[in-house]
């Protein structure tokens, strides 16, 4: 980000009440005079950046993914460099993984997510397929994304509110791309476009800060626009992650729950999310585990 959006990031946030932008440090709003709660804090700012101010410290959840997405990564090249050896051939370059070890380990592939009825598909490859990446470009690309867009979202939304609009949009993604094509796909790029989708809609609220920042989201969504029209990129992933994203931020409202129970809902659907992500993996082990059997 450029020294332009200092404004979005850092200089005004906007009130639960009347939704009109104040000052982020205010404890009341000038404008409807209804108290604020203290804003949470944000990437750009403070203690939230290394280097000088250069690298900016992903917040906890967006820690937690980034996690999650390099172990499953070092996990399936080891699997690819366990088979290469075993089968005495050379492994994939540029730490490419095979395509066999990808679909083992969750990756969505249409002939074992359908097989004859759908209930009795792998259903959960839908959520797993969004932590694996076919090699260093792949994952190093994605993890860019989210290390830049997730602490934004999760600071505009809070984490429970974050955790909800990566998993539902990651899921939408691979749902159309399901619906397109039975073939093999992987990778975190549609929840990324559902991040950008939620961001893109959010940023018409804040006047020349969010014009701004929206000069940046447009870069990004040719760049992607671009990689999608490469050969073997799964273009409906990306559509349907960003149609979903676009969808949530319009119904979403920005900010910490305002009332007891829609805190309460919102973390009983992040703690769901947490579960359901849990799960899935839970049922790729087991698959894993009886197909080395």
């Amino acid at each position: 980000m450029g020294a332009g959006e200092q404004s979005y990031d850092t200089a005004l946030r906007m009130c639960p009440s009347c939704r009109g932008l104040i000052d982020r440090g205010a404890s009341v709003c000038p404008l409807c005079g209804a108290p604020t709660k203290p804003p949470r804090s944000r990437v750009g700012t403070g203690s939230g950046k290394l280097l000088g101010g250069l690298i900016a410290v992903p917040s906890t959840a967006t820690s937690a993914l980034i996690a999650v997405n390099v172990a499953l990564y070092f996990l399936s090249w080891y699997l690819t460099q366990t088979a290469a050896s075993a089968e005495l051939s050379s492994a994939p370059g540029m730490g490419g993984i095979r395509g066999d070890v990808l679909v083992r380990l969750g990756a969505k592939f249409g002939p074992l997510m359908y097989t004859g009825q759908w209930y009795t598909g792998e259903w959960w490859r839908l959520v797993t397929a969004m932590f694996l990446h076919r090699d260093l470009i792949h994952i190093g690309f994605n993890l860019l994304c989210l290390f830049r867009l997730g602490p934004e979202v999760e600071s505009l939304f809070g984490t429970a509110k974050f955790l909800v609009i990566y998993l539902v949009t990651g899921v939408a993604g691979f749902m159309l791309s399901l619906w397109s094509s039975l073939g093999s796909s992987i990778g975190a790029s549609g929840a990324i476009l559902g991040l950008i989708g939620v961001v893109l809609v959010v940023s018409f609220r804040y006047g020349s800060a969010g014009k701004q920042y929206r000069a940046m989201l447009w870069q990004w969504l040719l760049y992607i626009l671009i990689i999608s029209l490469l050969p073997g990129v799964d273009m409906a992933a990306h559509l349907g992650g960003f149609i979903c994203g676009v969808a949530l931020g319009l119904v979403i409202p920005e900010g910490e729950p305002e009332t007891r129970a829609s805190e309460n809902l919102w973390n009983a659907l992040a703690v769901l999310s947490v579960l359901v992500i849990a799960g899935s993996f839970v049922l790729m082990a087991l698959q894993l585990n009886h197909t080395l059997r």
